[in-house]
């Protein structure tokens, strides 16, 4: 007899290839043609998505500690993997042109952005959609033990297969000191991650509906997308500026919404879907790598849009109707007091 999958296994496989279809393919940076580069990325965007979820619902925390383990992982990635951060020629892009520190060996405005890709997008919006879809398993562990030792292998599997590809491509090694700073930084924000319990307090009123939300998430999606079009011709230092505001008011936002009274998956859904939807128009401004031809890129384009759309509506789905069995559970019992 075979042995069913559980509901765990399912949710958890579901965010391996979501948060790699999210980090690369509805951003736009990969053309559809390379669709099966998917097995080759998904251990470590959705082997890093998956150990940090299930580390952070084991030890009973929350979304704080979900983004600051959100941001070590794009510092592995991108500092010690792909090392994006320092090489000047990554990915024939020439990133570290403008607002270059030569005293760090980073670029300010390349370093904010690929940052925050990772933690809003690559990794937070995959795991807020999944746990959306998850309801009443939305906090609780998905995998064993045997699971989570083989998430964190999987995760070791595509650091390196990450950076054996980026040294096929672009070779560049970084400074001892610039690895050695790297790694302390990632150090310290795993142990604040694992260590800090951040929690916030109940605030009085009720949290706006979700439709709200949606748009909120969807202005702080445009603003932090915005510099980064050849459209919008700002100054470093003023889009450096507008990624810290908007950063900032969104994330102080969140914290007083979710505090409120009737915070619910619906919101939550919301914050996923502006996020999954803020990709999706970005990507058909982005330049994808590689040679593909404008018609590939456009078809792939809308294929992901439309793939992130279906998404969203099973997830809506899923969300209205646990609501309805749980209204139709309230009203029985009120029937049967």
């Amino acid at each position: 007899m075979r042995k069913r999958i559980t509901p765990g296994v399912r949710l958890s496989v579901g965010l391996v290839f979501l948060a790699p279809l999210v980090g690369e393919f509805l951003l736009g940076n990969l053309p559809i043609i390379l669709l099966p580069a998917v097995f080759a990325l998904a251990p470590l965007y959705g082997g890093g998505a998956l150990l940090i979820r299930e580390v952070v619902r084991r030890r009973g925390l929350g979304w704080p500690n979900m983004v600051i383990l959100a941001l070590a992982f794009a510092v592995v990635e991108e500092g010690l993997t792909t090392q994006s951060l320092f090489n000047p020629n990554y990915a024939d892009e020439h990133l570290l042109v403008d607002g270059f520190i030569p005293a760090l060996g980073i670029a300010v405005p390349w370093t904010i952005y690929v940052l925050g890709i990772h933690v809003f997008w690559s990794i937070s919006a995959s795991i807020m959609m999944m746990e959306v879809i998850a309801g009443e398993r939305r906090t609780t562990p998905w995998l064993g033990r045997t699971g989570l030792i083989v998430t964190g292998a999987l995760f070791l599997l595509g650091a390196a297969i990450s950076t054996a590809i980026t040294m096929s491509e672009w070779p560049y090694t970084a400074t001892a000191g610039q690895f050695t700073a790297t790694g302390i930084i990632i150090a310290l924000l795993v142990a604040a991650g694992l260590l800090l319990r951040i929690t916030f307090r109940p605030r009085p009123g009720v949290a706006p509906s979700a439709r709200v939300v949606l748009i909120a998430t969807l202005v702080a999606g445009a603003f932090f997308q915005g510099p980064t079009l050849d459209l919008v011709n700002l100054p470093v230092g003023a889009g450096v500026a507008l990624w810290a505001v908007d950063i900032v008011v969104y994330l102080t936002l969140l914290a007083r919404w979710s505090a409120k009274q009737g915070w619910s998956d619906l919101h939550r859904l919301a914050i996923g879907a502006g996020a999954l939807l803020t990709y999706a128009w970005h990507s058909f401004a982005q330049s994808p790598v590689g040679a593909a031809a404008v018609a590939v890129d456009l078809i792939g384009n809308t294929v992901f849009s439309a793939g992130a759309v279906a998404l969203i509506w099973y997830a809506y789905r899923s969300v209205t109707a646990r609501a309805a069995v749980a209204d139709m559970g309230v009203r029985d019992d009120r029937s049967v007091g």
